[in-house]
């Protein structure tokens, strides 16, 4: 396990609820994952949800190219802070120090999104952040799975509510999917990965993507 030696600002950030990530329990089997209903501060979600980018399309949108309100940049500071990262580190056993960070956003799903998959080998640890109202449909909701072949063998289901995170060490068996869904449904994914040519990719592949995504309906889907 990752023991961590360097000295972290204790004060609580003012949109995470750090001290619940760090009580809840980190679930082992099928894989490595925590789920955690209310990581964004109640307080904070009317503001954040009014700040959170607009977006009219399908498709991941790396966040830097978006326009944010001003509770929603903070927050992006806050979730790329040492004090954050440190609580991940100490949640999984490892070490992400010099690890970039790369942050997309998703306003909409459409019929081709949910399919079974794994994040790809460069993502160390994916954490997703959901920004809807109270979530009432049986589709979008992200399904922590125990084979890559049926969705309905699942350990967890998540409901998308605000507030709501999923984080998870990225494995060669971390499945996760949903039943379809079209319309909104706000979220956010933070990832750690293990470089920044890595990270420059991704965003430019997320662009490339969602542009195409947009035109002709194909689909680009990262949880």
């Amino acid at each position: 396990m990752y023991a961590g030696t360097m000295q972290v600002q204790t004060d609580t950030p003012s949109f995470l609820n750090l001290s619940g990530f760090n009580a809840a329990e980190l679930n082992t089997a099928p894989y490595e994952y925590l789920l955690m209903p209310g990581f964004i501060r109640t307080e904070a979600s009317a503001e954040l949800s009014r700040d959170f980018p607009e977006i009219t399309r399908a498709g991941s949108f790396p966040v830097d190219t978006m326009q944010c309100g001003a509770a929603f940049q903070a927050l992006m500071r806050e979730l790329e802070g040492p004090a954050f990262r440190h609580a991940v580190e100490q949640k999984f056993g490892v070490d992400l120090s010099g690890r970039p960070t790369m942050i997309t956003v998703r306003g909409r799903t459409d019929e081709t999104d949910g399919r079974i998959h794994t994040d790809s080998k460069t993502k160390i640890i994916t954490v997703l952040i959901y920004f809807n109202e109270i979530w009432q449909d049986t589709g979008g909701r992200l399904r922590i799975l125990r084979s890559g072949t049926d969705l309905e063998d699942f350990a967890a289901e998540v409901e998308p509510a605000m507030g709501t995170l999923l984080a998870f060490r990225r494995s060669d068996n971390s499945w996760h999917g949903h039943k379809p869904f079209v319309g909104a449904r706000r979220t956010l994914q933070l990832n750690w990965v293990i470089s920044e040519a890595v990270k420059r990719r991704e965003q430019n592949r997320h662009g490339v993507s969602a542009f195409f995504k947009g035109l002709f309906g194909s689909s680009g889907y990262t949880g």
